[in-house]
């Protein structure tokens, strides 16, 4: 994993404060800011399943999204592995449908929804190949906390020193001969996650078709920003 450092523009803010004591040494604020990237590949794979009913009964309606649903839940069961394919329900509603002229009850619709998360995209991918009774909705992968964790780890010893020495470099050129830190704030962040693909209408060729979901991870961009002041001294 190779990292990126990268200047913070803000500018530098130099203010004289007054020293404690008439004849102690004057110090002058000097605010900065200094940051480290790097880029990660996604682990995460996760897979949004979903289908729609509806009828005049809302019992059939409900039945429907029921046995879709357990369906999928059965073949989603024989692959899942804690951390590797995690499998959840997720929305699950039903809801009356009103004639928009008269306003009156009419019917019913409600959805279903099936999730599939994981780090092992091989068996997720070719999962959804295997379930028929509900179509992909969404696609999309994500990073780990673990995966977060470890690059933050690795990159904030990197910003902290690009820090130190920024504070060092710029009190020798303001003319003092050092500097003691004040506040100090250490954040991170991660680039905005891979836009999921939408994928309302696509359905398996047949029950046996069997064939796996093309996916490709890309990769996330971790930042860390160390940023506060220093106290220059003579």
């Amino acid at each position: 994993m190779r990292a990126l450092f990268v200047l913070s523009p803000l500018p530098l803010l130099l203010a004289l404060a007054a020293p404690a004591q008439a004849d102690g040494p004057v110090r002058e604020r000097l605010t900065l800011s200094a940051s480290a990237s790097a880029e990660v590949a996604r682990d995460v794979l996760g897979v949004s399943f979903s289908t729609t009913r509806e009828g005049t009964d809302a019992a059939s309606v409900q039945a429907g999204l029921k046995q879709a649903l357990d369906a999928a839940l059965a073949e989603a069961r024989k692959v899942a592995k804690p951390g590797q394919v995690d499998v959840q329900t997720g929305s699950f509603a039903l809801y009356p449908r009103n004639d928009p002229r008269t306003g009156k009850l009419n019917g019913w619709q409600g959805s279903a929804e099936l999730i599939v998360e994981g780090r092992d995209a091989a068996a997720i991918a070719q999962l959804t190949g295997r379930i028929t009774t509900l179509s992909i909705a969404r696609v999309g992968y994500s990073l780990s906390r673990e995966a977060r964790e470890k690059a933050e780890a690795d990159i904030t010893a990197q910003a902290i020193s690009r820090y130190r020495a920024k504070a060092a470099d710029y009190a020798r050129q303001f003319g003092y001969g050092g500097y003691v830190v004040g506040d100090v704030s250490i954040n991170s962040d991660e680039a905005a996650p891979q836009r999921p693909m939408m994928m309302k209408t696509l359905r398996m060729a047949s029950p046996g078709a069997d064939e796996s979901l093309p996916t490709e991870a890309g990769k996330a961009t971790v930042t860390v920003n160390v940023s506060g002041a220093v106290q220059l001294t003579k």
